[in-house]
């Protein structure tokens, strides 16, 4: 049964929104996100403090879009009011690891022996800090802190050897909302 759908998402004061052929931008007082939405049967509209979705004559299909595109852009309206916050923990019990972080590369040197160090790069709209035992990713948009976080630990996984025994590495203990631990 097709319906007319109206959902609307209501931000504060200091957030500002604008759109440009599908392309959102939010502003806010610790940053700015932008992306693409687009579905030719959805339309998004700002009005003064509030984004409007709507949908005449939606199915399921619709219906699950407008609920991921409203959850896409509470995510933005909040990660640029207080930013997105991930914690992993540094774990070296056989090797003394170095971790270090020189612009946009995070390097793990010495990891379980290894000579040649593990490096990635990470997204410019991501800080990664290192406070001790702690690895602390921070960013405004909530993709890119938690990709930024997963892609660190998984560049630490043991691969031949007894993970019950060298539980060496970097693991995520404090999610955005939610501890892990």
């Amino acid at each position: 049964m097709k319906e007319d759908i109206t959902q609307e998402i209501v931000f504060d004061k200091n957030v500002t929104a604008s759109l440009d052929n599908g392309l959102l931008k939010i502003q806010g007082p610790k940053g700015s996100v932008q992306r693409f939405f687009h579905n030719p049967k959805i339309t998004l509209t700002i009005e003064s403090n509030k984004i409007m979705l709507r949908s005449p004559q939606s199915t399921k299909r619709e219906k699950k879009i407008i609920s991921s595109f409203r959850v896409h852009i509470q995510n933005m309206v909040k990660g640029v009011q207080e930013p997105y916050v991930y914690r992993l923990k540094i774990c070296s019990g056989h090797f003394p690891m170095n971790v270090s972080v020189s612009g946009n590369d995070f390097i793990i040197k010495n990891f379980l022996g290894e000579s040649v160090p593990r490096k990635i790069t990470f997204s410019k709209e991501a800080t990664v800090k290192i406070d001790s035992s702690e690895i602390i990713v921070t960013s405004v948009d909530k993709e890119i802190a938690g990709q930024t976080a997963a892609t660190i630990e998984t560049m630490c996984r043991i691969t031949n050897r007894d993970r019950r025994i060298f539980q060496d590495g970097c693991y995520i203990i404090h999610k955005a909302g939610k501890d892990l631990v």
